[in-house]
């Protein structure tokens, strides 16, 4: 038989769906759920010309410019318009995500865990696993624009068309695809999932960051982030199709590069191989601890300077955040030189709040990579020589807890600090050190308590461990759209998250601080008890 390269492609693909349609279920429930109901609530939210004239004038202000990216609607404004405006960007956001997980989990990860290896062993195609994830990749981004083209169709939205809805699920499913195959094209040129998912987030940050500070400077260069295409369809207007073509482009692309690389690398390797280890170990590798850490150090590194990055970027327009001069003349000539320098303050310090929800966000999610790690080590034998020698299991779990709130107190201390960097050489009167401080201790307990939860979950339901990103999913949703979609206080409080006053408008609620503090350590020592007495995790 003459061999094919691609034999048994579409058996892989079914196989693939077939395994992963509850997954897939559940990000399509979400993700066009969150469409569909953001879409029923604007009807009321922004339904009148009053309301419409005073999102306009908010969505136009450099802070939120630079959060959802460039209001390009032109007037008479609708409902839809504002819609286009305040999603697209978030949307986007949660679609490069998802593919992100998918492309690398599908593709790296299961050469990590030696899956493909087996599937290889049988009458398959060298080139099958990889065109197998694609296509799985290009099906379940056809599912999400379909459900967001028909919870849109069905919401009954003001102002909207249904080329104007076509238009936002063909745009999403191409900058979620976009994204993947970027994600896949990674997973060639790193030889470990951990490695993989880093190279591809710092991807799409930088794709992020070029839109943001190009979105607040000159939105005309935004044309130079792939990223920003998202803002560039003109939707319920112009309906920019330009974007999306340039979205497949650089898709194909992508994806050339990438059968490029499979085929001329060995399985298990990458094009970037991993430096060899020492002969012998360091005297600093001592035990579970040093060990977890040494592994981590990578990401923990990548993690700190990504948001030291972030900080900066946003830090640097808040000199432009501040200016109700340039936003609102009128008003800062009838209010006084005095009380615009006040209302400049108050409306930065009100920007650093928001930013700390994403921040805190996006500090947790290397802390549960690295807390969950304890159960995928486990599950592939890694542990097995640790657990043979004289260690306990309080020792294991204790070094994976301490490493996680470790790299959860830098992080979130490298946000604040680039913040602050950029804020004193941008702000004529910057925020000081010690205020933009009580952002960290701030939000440092909800951190902390997610990973309690999180270390909860491991201990006792490990075969779970997935519903604990459920917790920044929606702690995210909750309180960045909180205010805009009129959400009721108890809604927001639903997260860990939800319950930090507003830091640094506000000082910090040390008997709150001392609560949460108390409550994480209740729930890592639970954890602990459940680890202690379930059975280790097998492949």
């Amino acid at each position: 038989m003459k061999h094919d390269a691609y034999q048994q492609s579409g058996f892989l693909t079914r196989f693939n769906l077939r395994r992963d349609w509850l997954v897939i279920l559940i990000w399509a429930l979400i993700l066009g759920g969150l469409m569909a109901a953001v879409a029923f609530k604007f009807n009321d939210l922004y339904g009148s010309r009053s309301s419409i004239a005073a999102i306009v004038t908010t969505l136009k202000m450099p802070a939120m410019v630079s959060m959802f990216g460039t209001f390009v609607a032109r007037a008479p404004y609708t409902t839809a318009d504002i819609f286009a405006s305040e999603m697209m960007v978030f949307m986007a956001l949660f679609m490069a995500v998802m593919n992100i997980y998918f492309a690398v989990r599908n593709t790296r990860g299961e050469e990590s865990n030696g899956m493909l290896e087996l599937i290889r062993s049988h009458a398959v195609g060298k080139q099958s696993p990889l065109l197998a994830a694609t296509l799985e990749l290009f099906l379940i981004n056809v599912l999400m624009g379909l459900c967001y083209f028909g919870g849109l169709q069905v919401s009954g939205m003001h102002g909207m068309s249904t080329m104007g809805n076509l238009l936002i699920g063909i745009g999403l499913a191409a900058i979620g695809f976009m994204f993947g195959s970027a994600a896949l094209l990674m997973a060639q040129v790193s030889d470990n999932p951990r490695g993989a998912t880093m190279l591809s987030y710092l991807f799409l940050g930088v794709t992020y960051l070029v839109r943001m500070l190009t979105d607040v400077q000159n939105p005309d260069f935004t044309w130079w982030s792939p990223f920003g295409w998202i803002e560039k369809l003109s939707i319920y207007h112009k309906n920019n199709w330009l974007p999306v073509f340039l979205m497949l482009g650089l898709t194909i692309v992508l994806l050339l590069l990438t059968f490029y690389a499979s085929r001329h690398r060995d399985v298990g390797a990458g094009l970037l191989a991993t430096r060899g280890g020492r002969k012998r170990a360091s005297v600093f590798l001592t035990g579970p601890f040093s060990l977890v850490m040494r592994l981590d150090r990578l990401s923990l590194i990548v993690w700190v300077i990504g948001l030291v990055v972030l900080g900066i970027s946003y830090g640097s327009i808040f000199g432009t955040v501040g200016d109700i001069m340039k936003t609102n003349p009128l008003m800062g000539k009838l209010m006084g030189a005095t009380a615009v320098d006040a209302a400049n303050r108050l409306v930065v310090l009100k920007f650093a709040a928001l930013l700390m929800v994403v921040f805190a966000v996006l500090v947790t999610v290397p802390s549960v990579q690295t807390l969950l790690r304890i159960n995928g080590d486990e599950r592939k034998g890694w542990l097995e020589q640790i657990h043979a020698k004289a260690i306990s299991r309080g020792h294991i779990f204790g070094s994976y807890v301490a490493v996680s709130l470790l790299i959860g107190t830098l992080s979130m201390f490298a946000a604040v600090f680039g913040l602050w960097l950029a804020n004193n050489s941008v702000m004529t009167n910057p925020l000081s050190f010690e205020r933009l401080f009580r952002e960290f201790i701030g939000y440092l307990p909800a951190i902390y308590v997610t990973l309690g939860i999180s270390a909860l979950i491991i201990g006792w339901l490990p075969r779970l461990q997935t519903i604990i990103w459920a917790i920044p999913v929606y702690g995210l949703i909750s309180l960045y759209f909180g205010n805009l979609l009129n959400l009721p206080n108890w809604a927001e409080k639903l997260t860990p998250y939800g319950w930090i006053n507003q830091v640094p408008v506000s000082n910090v609620n040390w008997t709150q601080f001392g609560l949460l503090m108390a409550l994480s350590i209740i729930l890592i020592v639970i954890g602990f008890l459940g680890y202690q007495r379930r059975d280790l995790i097998e492949n």
